[in-house]
């Protein structure tokens, strides 16, 4: 890297670890922080910020642009629309994609990810860390150098596991503790995740390289939760149980917290995975964070404790948009533009005699009843903003549109890098539709045309018996649609 001061990039500034990270980052580089209501801050002499939607390709080009290192704080768990429609592994294909083309086309020199330890040894990973591993291998399929620190449980007043933790250690007089609890991790402290982050930036040793950072003790969750207890000052009764399976944990453990289900599953399905830092994937320097757990564990209950209870805030208007995301199979030899395409034919074939679909020179669409010569949706191909590996369509018209309020409403349909799967996702709709009426007719007839076309070209991409085995029939190259 050169020796000029650098200028970062960073996502999630208005969150818990990006404000803390912006704190040392400010020091010695300018900032552009980045937030979905980065319009609210006031810019500074070090940091400048950008509003920006990670769902828009466009958005992510803008808000990196002059920028030289990017820092990559995103997660999808919580739902990002009035409705939405998709699993957060999808969403997070979509974040992860638009940031990694974005960055290449800017010219940034290094991309910094904050994931999760990566168990080398498990069979399967859970819904999280599969997810974690899958964004990291996008945010390197465009050539930009990423430098990923992985880390297991970070304690911090904020965040997701710890305050968990702490929720169940305060509000149980006694706890049943399931076989996971007995699970290992090396739990890290938020001062010494921010430190390594900090001093990857610009750090050359450390690009195309992931390097996993814990603290300097090994613990498993049931003494965590004992430390925890002697600091808060309880004694509940910990009782080791054999048969809560992690379904019954996750019920539990969302009941006794009231946090949200979407952070609560994913996060407790993890918890069968040992997290500890792995030999290959250690640094002699970064790997080891030098704060000890209960040090870690008083500092975040005693900020959590003094942190203002009734903050005034102000209530943003109520936006009554979609985003629904599902996961396609590509056909053998295919790709996302043909898939997008194809899409529009079989629409009008499994919905046949009712709905018939018209496509014009330009490749724009109109779907509606055969009856009727208003359609129920316009849809316009942006031939600028596609390629082979992404088809997009803005919503511009039609009856099931607010064509007032559908300013931003696009159809996509993008491959994932390195695998044969789409994503067809539904950004910024907004239905005509009394909202109730909407999401309980419309938005479940999507899902289940969405459920049909998924299985359709799975049997497309049929698998035949051979041997005990299993092959794909070469038959895809003849299906009845022409490229163009």
């Amino acid at each position: 890297m050169e020796n000029k001061e650098p200028v970062v990039a960073l996502t999630g500034a208005s969150g818990y670890i990006g404000q803390n990270l912006m704190n040392k980052l400010t020091k010695n580089t300018k900032v552009i922080a980045l937030s979905r209501n980065g319009d609210q801050y006031e810019d500074s002499e070090q940091v400048t910020w950008r509003s920006c939607d990670l769902y828009s390709m466009a958005d992510a080009e803008k808000a990196l642009e002059g920028a030289d290192i990017a820092v990559y704080l995103v997660h999808s768990m919580m739902p990002s629309a009035k409705l939405t429609q998709g699993s957060f592994e999808d969403m997070d294909v979509i974040l992860a994609d638009n940031f990694a083309q974005a960055a290449k086309k800017q010219g940034i020199k290094q991309i910094i990810y904050l994931s999760g330890i990566i168990p080398e040894e498990a069979s399967s990973l859970s819904r999280h860390l599969s997810s974690r591993l899958e964004v990291e291998n996008i945010l390197r399929a465009y050539g930009v150098p990423v430098t990923t620190i992985r880390a297991g449980l970070i304690v911090g007043p904020k965040g997701s596991s710890f305050p968990i933790l702490a929720k169940l250690v305060k509000r149980l007089p006694f706890m049943l503790l399931p076989e996971w609890t007995r699970t290992k991790t090396q739990p890290i402290a938020l001062a010494d995740v921010l430190k390594t982050l900090h001093h990857s930036v610009g750090n050359e040793e450390l690009c195309n390289r992931s390097i996993d950072v814990g603290g300097p003790e090994v613990m498993t969750y049931k003494s965590m939760m004992e430390k925890l207890a002697d600091i808060i000052g309880r004694d509940p009764k910990m009782l080791p149980v054999p048969f809560m399976t992690v379904h019954l944990s996750r019920l539990w453990v969302r009941f006794v917290t009231g946090s949200p289900k979407e952070m609560v599953y994913p996060l407790v399905e993890s918890l069968i995975h040992p997290m500890t830092v792995q030999k290959d994937h250690t640094h002699p320097v970064w790997s080891h964070g030098s704060t000890p757990f209960e040090e870690a564990a008083k500092d975040a209950l005693e900020e959590s404790g003094t942190r203002p209870k009734n903050q005034l805030f102000t209530l943003s208007p109520v936006r009554y948009d979609v985003r629904s995301v599902q996961r396609v199979p590509i056909p053998e030899g295919r790709d996302a533009d043909w898939v997008a395409k194809y899409y529009v034919k079989w629409l009008e074939e499994v919905l046949n005699p009712w709905i018939k679909t018209e496509v014009d020179g330009n490749l724009g669409c109109q779907i509606g009843f055969v009856f009727n010569k208003t359609p129920l949706l316009e849809l316009t191909y942006s031939k600028e903003r596609s390629t082979s590996d992404r088809a997009l369509y803005y919503i511009t018209g039609g009856w099931l549109a607010d064509n007032q309020k559908n300013i931003r409403g696009r159809l996509e349909f993008r491959k994932i890098p390195d695998k044969e799967e789409a994503i067809v996702a539904i950004h910024d709709y907004m239905p005509s539709l009394p909202w109730f009426f909407y999401k309980y007719t419309q938005a479940k007839v999507h899902l289940l045309v969405m459920t049909l076309f998924r299985n359709h070209l799975q049997k497309l991409g049929g698998y035949q018996s051979e041997g005990g085995g299993k092959r794909r029939q070469p038959t895809l190259m003849s299906l009845p649609i022409h490229d163009s």
